[in-house]
């Protein structure tokens, strides 16, 4: 191999370790979420109050309440999410350890199961799994990876997921609640509704795009998911404000 496609299948590989961790740490899933919801919840909280008849000044309050709220909220149960995620998993590891100190042979004979499965020869299976135990660490962490699926490596970060959901929420709230800094009434609606489906269809293509799907894809289905969200919650108002005014 020349040393150039050696430079290549090294940039590669770099490139595919950095998205593994970031979807393993928590923050790629967390920053879907946050700014998701973010969008999704205060159009719709926005738009029910504006179906409503609300005041400009009652719907900043309101939205931006929101903003705040379910940003803490988000960070909150993300938090407490992948913190107990790692918990279990650590547990889990726990138990591993304990078992290959005391059946090591159970172990040894369940890799080898694994390693045929996983297509190698059983005497090529047998030899690499004989072998591995020279290296403690190492035999534990493709033990807990190969029998149990566990990486001890990639058990996520409660803080990325809790600080990436908390900001991107908050992100994707402002969204539809700006306009009502500058405006009132159904122009400040009409942006809200504008502003929420451009980022929508963007944030969807930027997601659908990193999983390998076609950014149509996912900036569509997004799209409709919101404006299902908002129409729902606009009509509601509407109802509401004419039951109660």
């Amino acid at each position: 191999m020349t040393a150039e496609a050696r430079a290549g299948t090294a940039s590669d590989t770099a490139e595919l370790d950095k998205r593994v961790n970031q979807v393993s740490s928590g923050g790629a899933r967390a920053a879907v979420l946050g700014v998701s919801d973010g969008l999704v919840t205060n159009v719709s909280l926005i738009l029910g109050l504006a179906g409503a008849g609300a005041s400009a000044s009652s719907v900043r309050l309101a939205g931006f309440a929101s903003l705040i709220a379910g940003a803490l909220s988000m960070a909150a149960g993300e938090w407490i999410s992948v913190r107990s995620q790692v918990e279990l998993y650590e547990s889990v590891l726990s138990d591993v350890r304990r078992l290959v100190a005391r059946n090591p042979r159970l172990v040894l004979r369940e890799l080898t199961d694994r390693l045929e499965h996983a297509g190698l020869g059983r005497s090529t299976a047998q030899v690499a799994s004989t072998e591995l135990p020279l290296d403690e660490p190492r035999f534990l962490r493709f033990t807990a990876r190969t029998v149990f699926g566990v990486d001890p490596d990639q058990l996520g970060s409660p803080w990325t997921a809790a600080v990436t959901s908390l900001l991107l929420f908050a992100l994707g709230a402002a969204v539809p609640l700006l306009p009502w800094f500058f405006g009132r009434g159904a122009t400040a609606a009409g942006w809200s509704v504008g502003l929420t489906m451009a980022a929508s269809l963007l944030t969807g293509a930027v997601v659908s795009r990193s999983s390998g799907r076609h950014a149509g894809y996912g900036a569509v289905r997004q799209a409709l998911i919101v404006a299902a969200a908002a129409g729902a919650t606009y009509g509601i108002g509407l109802a509401f404000g004419a039951t109660l005014s």
